[in-house]
């Protein structure tokens, strides 16, 4: 992860990723930050070139020219669009850039490649152009979610962007760099956060199995190393500009999952943001994306999701 604040935006052209660009707008504060509006142009598949070489299909190919270039054209508006709307907001002209590639090797592998060049972390919708009814994440934000091992991910949601912000905590080195980076994002912009973390308290791991009931000892004991862990980064949201009043501590117990009681702490709570490290206590170091954030970003549906 680089030390500049330089996020990358990813456009494809539709509504809801315009969305994306207002939530950065209304979400992020300036400051000195860089944003960078991507869009891979994807145009006329190659496949089509190649009959042109046949005489009944000329007039075809002239046609698909002409449409490429009226797509190419919908999209420079559309993205001068988007850039107007960060400078609406307190962006200054040499802060957002606009950048659109000709797609070489796949939307998800360009986008991978331009990640790459020296970003602080990548913003993306859920799904974009072709949503289909009851897909939460789309294909390409699929991919991008479970390769973009390298840097955060900031997953927008459908809710309006409010200055309240979910910071979930297991006491990880991922889940502590997660605060951290809110921290230095978000400092000193009037955000009201809450340090949340779950102690699963019941249930079985085995169908027809025993339940597990964690002994009060052992929920004391956990809960105090919480709270230890909490005041240090408490310090570290003042430090970093949040307002003591606004930092809430917040320890739950006798749940079985931890993605569902995140989701829904974040829905009772009227949280505008959900941000959790990429991986726990019990992560495997094959598995880029750990299960409690996957299974957030897929059951927090309108919530906005930053992975760190």
């Amino acid at each position: 992860m680089t030390d500049q604040k330089k996020i990358l935006v990813l456009l494809d052209g539709s509504e809801r990723s315009m969305q994306t660009v207002q939530y950065v707008g209304k979400f992020i504060p300036p400051g000195d930050m860089q944003v960078v509006l991507f869009h891979v142009f994807s145009g006329v598949p190659e496949c089509y070139w190649d009959i042109g070489r046949e005489p009944p299909y000329k007039s075809a190919i002239s046609q698909l020219k002409a449409w490429e270039v009226a797509q190419k054209k919908k999209i420079d508006t559309y993205m001068e669009q988007a850039k107007q709307l960060l400078l609406v907001k307190g962006f200054s002209k040499a802060s957002v850039e606009i950048k659109m590639n000709q797609i070489e090797t796949g939307v998800a592998r360009d986008i991978l490649k331009e990640a790459a060049g020296g970003y602080s972390a990548v913003v993306l919708r859920r799904r974009g152009v072709g949503v289909l009814e009851g897909i939460v994440v789309g294909s390409v934000a699929n991919k991008l979610i479970a390769k973009l091992s390298f840097l955060p991910v900031i997953i927008a949601g459908q809710l309006a962007p409010v200055k309240k912000i979910l910071l979930a905590v297991d006491g990880s080195p991922p889940s502590i760099q997660a605060v951290e980076f809110a921290a230095d994002y978000l400092g000193g912009a009037g955000y009201e956060v809450c340090l949340f973390h779950v102690i699963r308290g019941f249930g079985t791991v085995l169908p027809g199995g025993p339940e597990f009931i964690m002994p009060v000892d052992s929920v004391e004991v956990a809960k105090n190393e919480m709270m230890i862990i909490f005041h240090d980064l408490k310090e570290k949201l003042v430090s970093a500009g949040f307002e003591p009043e606004k930092i809430s501590e917040k320890i739950i117990e006798g749940v079985y999952s931890r993605a569902v009681a995140i989701v829904r702490e974040a829905e009772e709570g009227g949280y505008g943001a959900i941000v959790m490290g990429r991986r726990g206590l019990s992560r495997v170091e094959e598995f880029f994306m750990g299960r409690v954030s996957n299974k957030v970003i897929h059951g927090a549906r309108d919530h906005t999701v930053w992975v760190i």
